[in-house]
């Protein structure tokens, strides 16, 4: 029998009543009526209740005991009288006969059960109580579950797991990285990976057909809610002898399993996921992350605004302006203030406004005024307006006018309350720009991933204008979030030197910053393609969770602090000294 326990505080039931017991764990509630004391006892697995009658020498040794000290009860199992069956365990009690105090705890700094009133900063310092919270306990819970199913999920395809090393070179990932400081190569420098980009490909060099691993990614980011600062864990994988649809069928059948089986009564969209190129997300939806929870797309409106009446639109669109359209079901006959809330909106992110014309009680109100009959007939075939719906109009420069609409277009959506309840959708977005014009320079730069392999390889590269190319890229969209990104993988050597010269670096640029790879390539290279979905995405999306940190065991705080250990913190003079680096802050 093991020294501390018989039984869990969650494995009680009334079959159990008449048996001796013995139990470990928190005091997690008392509550003492004068001549009965009970308490919840609580440990990984549940909750148990045990009384103490006051006539009982075991009374008054419990009674100063406070909550969240580590004790041990052996008594007698009980049927409960009055029967909870919010608790799996709600059917008995435990007849407390002896106690054993194992750690007694000073009075909490933050408060274990009930309401969570204290700043995260607080909960973050004393993470370890903030763990014993349900929610948060459970949050843990459900991750560990959804990385093991992860993995077992990516056997059964046939990838093989491999860990790849920590300590590395600099990634072309485009955040910055954190360095360490090399003891045995003085003025040298580690990088810790953005992500095991370079090496996962080097295992497809080297013959490894399928690889995958629960992998850590190092970024110096700007933390945001959906983005830990610091690190962060993502299902890395990448496969050989592939195209992007077979990364497809494997992403599907993964991530689309883990969300079948742990939404807990959500819908989610079922594969095959649709496709939706990265051009028309964003016209259609304004982002190239679409929330398709969302019903309402967005209209290219520019057409209609020549010589259409409205002077305002009609002098944008002639001055290369781009007019957007949404369409608004069921808001014809919102009052007027209604829409004057999305025109200050617009003002105040100095887009210069927003118009509207709502079609309610058979008439328009609006700018309807300034067109004709005809004019009004083409509006509501054009963007499919009826009876009783309203259309909202912006207006601004090509670069900017597609992300506002798109903003525009979920404020209206949550507005409208059209957003789809307790629902999963999920979409790939395709068919990304290869490079993309340096709003200052001018210069041609990548947009995305240098390694991936652009559509039509070569003769694109030297035949077609840059900023037309596609490339073999793709994100893995979720609810609006961005949950996977991957391509195609360009393992030709020629092409990646002739990609990298289109974007203004030389041969040797390629070779000093690259040259592992770079070189393996010129060894005998399979055609490959990989992607990486990210778990603590997943497992906010699973959980609702507005705040990537309720999902990570122990996270840093919004300035990239572990408060809890004091990190980071200063190193001392010999430390540095070892690592021949001297200050000058």
């Amino acid at each position: 029998m093991n020294e501390y326990r018989t039984h869990t505080c969650g494995e009680l039931r009334a079959e159990h009543i008449g048996q001796r017991v013995k139990l470990a764990g928190w005091i997690q509630r008392k509550r003492n009526l004068g001549n009965l004391c009970f308490i919840d006892l609580r440990d990984h697995y549940g909750v148990t209740q045990c009384v103490f009658d006051s006539s009982s020498d075991l009374f008054e040794k419990i009674k100063d005991i406070r909550v969240e000290s580590v004790v041990g009860f052996v008594g007698d199992v009980v049927a409960r009288e009055s029967v909870n069956k919010n608790m799996p365990t709600g059917d008995i009690e435990i007849k407390v006969t002896e106690v054993m105090v194992y750690s007694e705890a000073d009075v909490l700094p933050v408060q274990v059960v009930g309401e969570c009133n204290e700043p995260e900063e607080l909960r973050l310092k004393y993470r370890f109580l903030d763990l014993r919270r349900d929610r948060i306990h459970n949050n843990i819970m459900l991750r560990s579950k959804v990385i093991a199913e992860m993995r077992r999920l990516m056997m059964e395809q046939g990838f093989t797991e491999f860990q790849t090393p920590i300590l590395t070179a600099s990634s072309p990932e485009g955040a910055r990285d954190f360095l360490v400081p090399s003891r045995l190569n003085p003025g040298k420098f580690y990088a810790l990976p953005q992500a095991p980009q370079q090496f996962k490909q080097l295992l497809m060099v080297s013959g490894f057909d399928r690889y995958f691993q629960i992998a850590p990614c190092f970024r110096d980011e700007d933390p945001r809610a959906d983005r830990s600062p610091g690190e962060f864990y993502q299902l890395d994988m990448e496969m050989s002898f592939a195209t992007q649809e077979d990364v497809f069928k494997v992403i599907e059948h993964t991530m689309g399993s883990i969300f079948n089986k742990f939404a807990n009564g959500k819908t989610v969209t079922q594969a095959p996921f649709i496709h939706i190129p990265f051009r028309e997300a964003m016209l259609k939806y304004g982002s190239d992350k679409p929330d398709l929870r969302n019903p309402l797309t967005i209209a290219d409106a520019t057409p209609f605004f020549n010589h259409s009446g409205f002077g305002v639109y009609d002098d944008k669109a002639a001055n290369g302006e781009q007019i957007r359209a949404i369409l608004a079901p069921n808001a014809g006959n919102k009052p007027r203030s209604f829409f004057d809330k999305f025109d200050a909106f617009a003002k105040e992110q100095g887009m210069g406004g927003m118009a509207y014309i709502a079609f309610a009680d058979g008439g328009a109100k609006g700018i309807a005024k300034f067109f004709s009959e005809e004019k009004i007939a083409e509006l509501k075939q054009t963007f499919g307006a009826k009876e009783g719906d309203a259309v909202l109009f912006m207006g601004g420069a090509k670069k900017l006018i597609n992300k506002f609409a798109g903003v525009v277009r979920n404020k209206l959506g949550e507005a409208l309350d059209l957003f789809e309840k307790n629902a999963i959708k999920l979409c790939w977005v395709v068919d990304f720009p290869f490079y993309e014009e340096n709003d200052e320079t001018g210069a041609v730069e990548f947009s995305h991933n240098p390694f991936s392999m652009p559509q039509g390889g070569l003769e694109a590269l030297n035949t077609k204008n840059p900023l037309d190319i596609l490339a073999y890229q793709f994100d893995l969209v979720c609810n609006g979030v961005e949950l996977a990104s991957g391509a195609v993988r360009n393992h030709v050597p020629e092409i990646m030197y002739r990609a990298f010269e289109i974007a203004g670096y030389d041969r040797s640029v390629v070779d000093n910053r690259f040259g592992g790879m770079i070189s393996a390539f010129k060894f005998g290279a399979p055609p490959h393609a990989g992607c990486a979905p990210g778990v603590d995405r997943t497992i906010m999306i699973l959980l609702d969770e507005p705040i990537i940190r309720d999902v990570i065991v122990f996270p840093l705080n919004g300035k990239a602090q572990d408060l809890m250990m004091q990190a980071p913190n200063t190193a001392t003079d010999e430390q540095l000294e070892e690592l021949h680096i001297r200050l000058k802050l």
